[in-house]
């Protein structure tokens, strides 16, 4: 049987990870990447409308099955896609970036090609892709094997983007050597523990945790990007340790559960009851490493005295002055349930779903359209939240049982939600996919749209339109021309885009909203609804808020 191509075994090779969709652009150098992606059993190409929307779609797809393929050209493609990878980096995102290059034959006769600057420098763009993940490697017939299991291995321990590189040439050739025989992701043993750092830890924690008369637990999005989610989980049932989140990691706890406080960041908790149980406890185990970034502590209000704090990293532990090294939180989080008891008492916080509010008549605003998506989530349904105003409104929400939900706080590029929601939807076997955008961030990559109605996906997404970046104005002040957008119809854009069988509408009384709800219930399609919102709504903070945030005055002296 003759030897798969070096594209070929590549992409097949990924996929044996459980990953089943390639998201891309092609292009002439990575024809060979594009072709092989037709002959992967159970691998289908999504052409995605540019780059920067498939490393975003790539991103989405990532969160819910953990790991994802993204394919561009060289230079203009790799280049293009950059911001999207550096997202997933952030958000500990495993990516396999894969990227086509001209000929060695090319190369070797110093011969000048487009997507170039008009020399024969031809690696210049790796080391900047490169930089956008953890491991990169420049496939060839002769190394492919060994390399690719080194990349895949890396990405997997660090949980971030890989960078690889495969010429036109040379991912048409056959492979050399025996293939590797993968495994499904939920099989693939990440990172391993030295016994004696591992038992020091676990034992760390467990002491710290008995010696504490009022711990609680902030579990963070790692915990889902490691497989461990519902481990974690179990571990909290099991201690009945009351639990927060931080902006940052909304949906990562099923927020139905009898442990969970609710949203902390310091000053802009969710509440002060949430405020005081985190702050004023004597132990913080914190699940995951808390990114302590000015949006996800309430301005730096959100504290953490190292002296109460324990924080499990993916393979690291501190418990204040200690750090143990070489301990996987897969493995620490399985120590944990076997060992640990429950002896923490109900936290006795009372969180319930914002009421309803507004008339029938009434213009439809924040305070009339966000409880009343609360009430149609049901289990299994995700939310894709994009950064903006509706972050700050979507992360205070209260979640029905079995809701999970996905953001970006911490890179923050406006315009993700939008294909972010395409591989979201299109990595999920189960529930309903819903997405909130202001219409600044979807006015950047809107051209997705007719990508989610070529492949036929279902999402629900709601464009809330208030004719500005209304963020700006809030973390600035208002009047800027700079803020204001171009008058987009977009409930218009699905058919123009040609998108079929959606539910579309353009709401702006809370009647219409309610109506348009009811017919989402009973939809078997795709729904895309415009909802008005006053522009008003998008106050600036005060200026010593705004300042606290961006330090930009001069202190006073003294």
């Amino acid at each position: 049987m003759a030897s798969p191509s070096v594209a070929q075994y590549t992409l097949n090779r990924l996929s044996q990870l459980g990953i089943d969709r390639i998201f891309g652009v092609p292009g002439d150098y990575a024809f060979a990447i594009d072709d092989a992606a037709e002959l992967v059993p159970g691998l289908s190409w999504v052409a995605c409308a540019n780059e920067l929307n498939a490393a975003y779609a790539a991103d989405g797809y990532a969160r819910i099955r953990g790991a994802a393929i993204l394919s561009t050209t060289y230079g203009v493609g790799e280049l293009s896609a950059i911001n999207g990878v550096m997202g997933s980096k952030a958000h500990r995102l495993p990516v396999f970036h894969l990227v086509g290059m001209p000929s060695e034959r090319i190369q070797k006769q110093g011969l000048i090609t487009h997507h170039n600057l008009g020399d024969n420098v031809y690696d210049r763009f790796q080391p900047l892709s490169a930089a956008a993940a953890c491991v990169s490697a420049v496939l060839s017939p002769d190394n492919c094997i060994d390399e690719l299991e080194r990349v895949i291995r890396e990405a997997l321990r660090q949980s971030m983007p890989a960078y690889l590189v495969i010429s036109e040439v040379n991912g048409g050739l056959p492979v050399i050597g025996t293939p590797a025989a993968g495994q499904p992701l939920t099989a693939v043993k990440r990172q391993r523990s030295v016994p004696q750092e591992l038992e020091a830890a676990v034992q760390t924690i467990l002491s710290r945790l008995e010696a504490a008369s009022h711990p609680v637990a902030v579990l963070t999005h790692l915990v889902s990007r490691y497989g461990v989610r519902e481990k974690a989980l179990e571990f909290i049932r099991k201690t009945n340790l009351p639990t927060a989140l931080t902006p940052n990691d909304k949906g990562t706890i099923d927020e139905a559960m009898p442990q969970y406080v609710g949203l902390y960041a310091g000053d802009w908790s969710s509440s002060e009851a949430v405020r005081d149980c985190v702050g004023q406890a004597d132990l913080v185990l914190d699940i995951g490493g808390i990114v302590t970034t000015e949006l996800n502590t309430g301005l730096w209000t959100g504290q953490y005295d190292p002296a109460r704090l324990v924080s499990i990293h993916d393979n690291w532990v501190r418990a204040g002055g200690k750090v143990f090294v070489n301990v996987a939180i897969d493995d620490v989080l399985n120590a944990l349930c076997e060992r640990v008891t429950t002896r923490c008492a109900d936290h006795g916080l009372k969180l319930a779903a914002p009421a309803l509010t507004g008339a029938a008549a009434d213009p439809t605003t924040s305070a009339t359209f966000y409880p009343r998506l609360q009430q149609r989530l049901r289990a299994g349904d995700t939310v894709v939240i994009e950064t903006g105003t509706c972050m700050t409104h979507l992360n205070r929400m209260l979640l029905p049982q079995g809701v999970s939900a996905e953001g970006q706080g911490l890179w923050g590029s406006i315009g993700w939600a939008t294909p972010a929601c395409l591989g979201v939807v299109m990595a999920k076997t189960s529930g309903h996919t819903w997405m909130v955008t202001g219409d600044g961030s979807h006015q950047l990559t809107l051209n997705e749209i007719a990508v989610m109605g070529r492949y036929g996906v279902k999402p629900r997404i709601f464009v809330l339109n208030n004719g500005l970046f209304g963020i700006e104005d809030v973390i600035s002040e208002r009047g800027h021309g700079y803020d204001d957008l171009a008058a987009v119809q977009y409930h218009r854009l699905p058919e123009a885009l040609g998108c079929r069988n959606w539910l579309t509408a353009k709401v702006s009384t809370v009647a219409d909203l309610d109506q348009v709800l009811d017919q989402i219930d009973t939809h078997d399609g795709a729904a895309y609804i415009e909802v008005m919102i006053p522009n008003e709504e998008s106050q600036p903070l005060p200026d010593s808020t705004i300042d606290s945030g961006y330090k930009l005055r001069t202190p006073q002296p003294g």
